[in-house]
């Protein structure tokens, strides 16, 4: 006969424990497809970067999938975030570092478009001087271009054309 002792553990007829009661809790494991969206990545291009197709990687989204943590550690690649938020959803809407390099990233947009528009030697040597100090606390800006030099920016509630009329995840598969 078995029986739970003050540990949790079960104990068999022999009194030696089979080990502890574990309740699993399969309604979210991890939070996979929350992090591709707060970095704004379709589910195609997922499936790109981790050399999947996009039902597979529908599939590892499910809050409810056991994934092995190399998998895990292959999306942390991919979206370029800290594990923590492929497991938790963060109590703010961008965890610090995701923040930081947001703000880093517009400054290197700043600091581009300034070097673009540069007026005199000494202006270009200004805003070049500022381009090295931001590739020095962030290597991966070096492909980032400045703002763009015409038009008009949109502001922060107005949507694109692809936003109002999105196109399909799956319409390469539909095509075919």
């Amino acid at each position: 006969m078995e029986r739970q002792d003050e540990n949790g553990h079960l104990e068999s007829s022999g009194d030696e424990p089979v080990g502890p009661i574990v309740e699993l809790h399969p309604q979210s494991l991890q939070k996979l497809g929350a992090a591709r969206r707060r970095q704004g990545l379709s589910v195609r291009c997922v499936a790109q970067r981790l050399g999947r197709t996009v039902g597979e990687v529908r599939g590892q989204e499910d809050e409810r999938a056991d994934l092995l943590v190399s998998e895990l550690y292959r999306w942390q690649a991919a979206l370029e975030v800290p594990i923590e938020e492929l497991l938790y959803e963060p109590k703010d809407a961008l965890s610090p570092r995701v923040q930081m390099r947001a703000r880093l990233l517009k400054v290197m947009k700043t600091a581009m478009a300034l070097r673009r528009q540069a007026r005199s030697e000494a202006e270009r040597r200004l805003a070049r001087l500022l381009i090295e100090q931001l590739l020095e606390i962030m290597p991966e800006l070096k492909e980032v271009s400045g703002w763009p030099a015409v038009g008009h920016r949109r502001r922060a509630d107005e949507v694109g054309r692809i936003g109002e009329n999105p196109i399909p995840d799956d319409w390469l598969h539909e095509a075919s």
